[in-house]
């Protein structure tokens, strides 16, 4: 069986979608690479958590070739595949229907930062990904949305690592990490930080965005050259 460790990571950060309430039924998906053999480790389509094992994740060539597996792999796998090839530092991708992340998708509502949660794990605001052409859907749909994402983070002169996280419109969000399971804690930081929100909105709707000397902070404490946050470089 090929890339044991690796799929066992990817198999715990799966599992993570339902422990930390990330998901419903099998509304979601969490895939790991190996870089030096060009593969990734992902989700079979529609299967429950519950019936989830390391030997039923599918492996996947960055062509979109399936190496290993007998079930289908994710119908997102073309989305994970075009991120994998664009966003070359990244070494997770997750993908959820979180109920309040989706609610800015729907909404087609971008994320500000509000406060210093948000800047521990996002630099800045979160961007929307524009909806998807009627040809761009018939066409290779998952793709597409991979594309589409890549080109909002161009046109913005965003950095994929210091924004691990977006709202595809109409749809719900992607994050991704340097593996599986930090994909997975940014899911879960998106999820919080977007509830925070709408209820910082209730209270003060006309709040403005945490200052920049304190976004700086609060981010690269963690994440910048210096980072003294945990141990040995890792959270606690």
């Amino acid at each position: 069986m090929l890339f044991p460790e690796l799929r066992q990571q990817v198999l715990e950060a799966n599992l993570m979608l339902e422990s930390e309430g990330l998901v419903r039924l099998t509304w979601g998906n969490v895939s790991g690479i190996d870089r030096d053999q060009g593969m990734f480790v992902i989700k079979p389509s529609g299967v429950s958590y519950a019936d989830l094992t390391a030997e039923k994740l599918v492996v996947v060539d960055l062509d979109g070739k399936v190496v290993e597996g007998d079930l289908n792999p994710s119908s997102d796998t073309p989305t994970h595949r075009i991120l994998y090839q664009e966003f070359e530092a990244i070494g997770g991708i997750c993908h959820t229907h979180s109920v309040h992340a989706t609610q800015f998708s729907q909404a087609g509502r971008e994320l500000p930062c509000h406060g210093t949660t948000h800047a521990d794990h996002f630099f800045g605001t979160v961007p929307v990904v524009r909806e998807l052409a009627e040809k761009e859907v018939t066409e290779d749909y998952e793709a597409n949305t991979g594309l589409a994402i890549v080109e909002t983070f161009r046109n913005l002169e965003i950095d994929p690592v210091k924004m691990p996280a977006c709202f595809q419109a109409f749809h719900a969000p992607f994050t991704w990490g340097k593996n599986a399971l930090d994909a997975v804690k940014n899911s879960v930081a998106l999820e919080v930080c977007c509830e925070m929100a709408l209820g910082t909105w209730q209270l003060h709707p006309d709040q403005i965005a945490l200052p920049d000397h304190i976004l700086r902070k609060h981010f690269l404490r963690k994440h910048g050259p210096g980072a003294y946050y945990g141990q040995q470089g890792n959270e606690k």
